[in-house]
């Protein structure tokens, strides 16, 4: 009995952390990846450890698909070179990692989206700023502690939470609404 009562604790917890999520922020996202995609544009994810995962994960439902057959849509993410994350790492410092490869590969028009629990992270901070200068839209995903992104960002998704796995599983349900908002959009427009 004590460990479902564990288990409904949780998922009250994370359903009334994921109820206090920024909406409007979420369908800002969505709609800006579609008008990115219109104009035939491409999405960057970086994130580090978990958030690197769920980079990866979203940017494979762009380009694979989400629940409906589409064309591709062009999203890559960043930290899954790893060799160019190492090598930049080490010949440039950590906190270059995904901005060098944005100077690289990125154009204005494309969309930059850096994924952090705490918002702090040096090399995700250091990419977005580098985003906005070279005229990218820039969206971050953090958590409650990602204030220092805010105002320097387009659009900060900031989970209403402390707690490291409460935000990552807020943060792949926004990106979950986001590909299947986008994905209607872009099979509606096709």
């Amino acid at each position: 009995m004590q460990e479902i009562a564990s288990v409904e604790s949780y998922f009250r917890l994370l359903s009334t952390t994921a109820g206090q999520l920024p909406f409007e922020a979420i369908e800002e996202v969505a709609a800006t990846l579609v008008q990115a995609y219109e104009s035939e544009r491409t999405i960057y994810l970086f994130g580090n450890g978990g958030s690197a995962a769920d980079a990866q994960h979203l940017a494979a439902e762009f380009l694979g698909r989400y629940l409906q057959e589409r064309a591709p849509l062009p999203a890559l993410a960043l930290n899954a070179n790893t060799s160019a994350v190492t090598a930049i790492g080490n010949d440039y410092g950590y906190e270059q990692t995904f901005s060098r490869q944005l100077r690289a590969l990125s154009a204005p028009g494309d969309v930059a989206v850096g994924i952090s629990t705490s918002g702090n992270s040096a090399n995700v901070f250091q990419a977005l700023i580098c985003a906005r200068e070279l005229g990218l839209f820039t969206i971050a995903l953090t958590g409650a502690s990602g204030d220092k992104l805010r105002g320097r960002v387009d659009v900060l998704i900031a989970v209403p939470s402390d707690d490291t796995p409460r935000i990552q599983e807020c943060h792949i349900l926004a990106g979950h609404a986001i590909c299947d908002t986008v994905e209607r959009a872009v099979v509606a427009n096709s």
